[in-house]
């Protein structure tokens, strides 16, 4: 098993949305942590067929059992802001050529983000890509994405680094249906794996951290990902 504590001043989470309002999620969801993993491996986990407007997710990634911890819990801010983006069809295709090939459409919006992230990412299941990972943090993985970010690439990382013993931490347990005569606190939805073609394919899930901190993961907060 390998545990890695993350340290970052922002982070965002967001689910699939639309509209002037952009949430997130209350915290990294295992998703984003899986993608954050392969990120420093080195594995390539975008593809791109020539037909899709979007960028697909390859099959066959490495599947790994996750476990997510807070050390402390983030704040969540919230800020005004201007989105670039490229528009459905062809509205607004007039302002293409100002430009210069950047994003042409801006919509002021209000989005969500998340402050203070101190976090326990833990790894086990799959012995091969927890040395790829723990050689890609000492730079000697070929990685072609660039820095690796929390959601937005102006919200880098502080610290990523193996730890060998634990912190108490709020460790995100998994909420099912034996949880129902127990009513717990900050129950949060946190996507397992995306599917940006179908988003009804996407997988999500129930999530509350536990009611006190522990440096033993509960049975509860592991969950596999993998594509």
């Amino acid at each position: 098993m390998l545990t890695l504590y993350l340290q970052a001043p922002f982070a965002s989470f967001r689910p699939f949305s639309a509209g002037s309002f952009r949430p997130t999620a209350s915290f990294i969801s295992p998703s984003s942590a899986y993608g954050l993993l392969l990120n420093v491996a080195g594995i390539e986990m975008r593809h791109d067929d020539g037909k899709s407007v979007m960028t697909l997710i390859k099959s066959g990634l490495p599947e790994l059992n996750l476990a997510i911890g807070a050390i402390e819990f983030p704040r969540q801010q919230r800020m005004f802001c201007q989105y670039h983006n490229y528009p459905v069809g062809n509205t607004g295709k007039e302002h293409a050529q100002n430009t210069k090939g950047n994003k042409y459409n801006i919509s002021p919006v209000r989005k969500s983000f998340l402050s203070g992230i101190k976090a326990y990412i833990c790894i086990d299941g799959n012995g091969e890509l927890e040395n790829q990972i723990t050689e890609g943090l000492r730079g000697n993985s070929s990685r072609t994405y660039g820095l690796p970010f929390l959601g937005d690439n102006s919200y880098l990382i502080d610290r990523l680094e193996p730890v060998e013993n634990r912190k108490p931490a709020y460790w995100f347990e998994m909420v099912g249906q034996d949880d129902e005569q127990e009513l717990r606190r900050n129950v949060t939805r946190l996507t397992v794996t995306i599917d940006r073609a179908d988003m009804s394919k996407t997988r999500s899930s129930l999530f509350a951290p536990s009611p006190t901190p522990s440096d033993i993961i509960p049975e509860k907060a592991w969950v596999k990902v993998g594509y």
